[in-house]
């Protein structure tokens, strides 16, 4: 029994990161209609900033991680304004190509500066685990849940108590009518890539002291945080976080009966069988709503 709880809680911890990224997914999706596909190199950027920030100049823990975050949100504004921006008129399908193509640039960018070792930083508060019987809990597992929480919080008063947060979501339902009420489209749509990045990066470094980060972390981070979007409801806060913690809490279940590397095959068969049974995802809520 207690190896069952402990890959729970490590598979909350691991969904948690999940739920993150998943909501960096929704919060550019309700704002543009934009399909991030290079979100997960948010992650892998704001882990291996950390690090240099960290490791190489020796700036406080602290200070590292608001600068990595400063300087992902700076990348993520940049790729929309250079990229991205003149590809919103043409095609949904062109912008994926263009997001999937940053993605393997990025990579490849990662591994000319940083090497193709994986990178760590230590834990928030120490790596000394707190023992519940035979269960072990990371304090780093707190964080990570933790973190998770706050975002989802944050985002949730975002969109529905500000000004804002009414207008990215007028931007994505209909950025004619919101350009006609006053509503500068373009820039609701930078601030969602700036918040979106910012997460990430939240993501990168709170996951790098559980999980060393490498340049082929952005995509492996990108295409699960994208299945949690659309397994938990795309478009939805919520779903997002439930879909995340289903996906991270199978994969680590699956780790207890089957040999390495199967546990992947087993979350995208459930997510498979959810979206031909409930083809919204398991809250079944519709894309880009102001609620979440």
């Amino acid at each position: 029994m207690a190896k069952w709880i402990q890959l729970l809680v490590t598979g909350v911890a691991v969904g948690s990161i999940y739920s993150l990224i998943a909501l960096g997914y929704v919060t550019i999706y309700r704002t543009s209609r934009i399909v991030n596909m290079a979100q997960g190199a948010f992650v892998m950027f704001g882990a291996f900033f950390a690090y240099s920030f960290l490791s190489e100049l020796g700036l406080p823990y602290w200070l590292s991680a608001i600068l990595s975050i400063v300087c992902v949100v700076i990348l993520g504004a940049a790729m929309y304004l250079v990229v991205l921006r003149p590809l919103v008129k043409i095609s949904l399908v062109s912008i994926i190509l263009a997001t999937m193509a940053l993605s393997i640039l990025f990579e490849n960018l990662a591994l000319l500066k940083w090497g193709g070792y994986g990178k760590s930083v230590p834990a928030f508060t120490g790596d000394k685990a707190l023992f519940f019987g035979k269960v072990a809990i990371f304090p780093q597992y707190l964080w990570v849940i933790g973190l998770m929480v706050l975002v989802l919080i944050g985002l949730y008063f975002l969109i529905n108590f500000t000004r804002v947060g009414k207008q990215m979501t007028a931007t994505a339902n209909d950025p004619g009518a919101a350009s006609l009420s006053g509503v500068h489209t373009g820039r609701m749509i930078l601030l969602a890539f700036g918040i979106s990045a910012a997460i990430g990066a939240l993501g990168g470094i709170a996951i790098t002291p559980i999980n060393s980060t490498s340049y082929l972390s952005g995509g492996i981070y990108a295409l699960s945080g994208f299945v949690a979007a659309i397994l938990g409801g795309w478009g939805s806060s919520v779903g997002a976080v439930v879909g995340g913690l289903t996906l991270g809490v199978v994969q680590s279940l699956a780790t207890g009966f089957l040999p390495a590397g199967y546990q992947d095959a087993i979350a995208y068969l459930i997510l498979i069988v959810i979206l031909y049974f409930r083809p919204g995802g398991i809250l079944g809520l519709p894309s880009a709503e102001g609620e979440s």
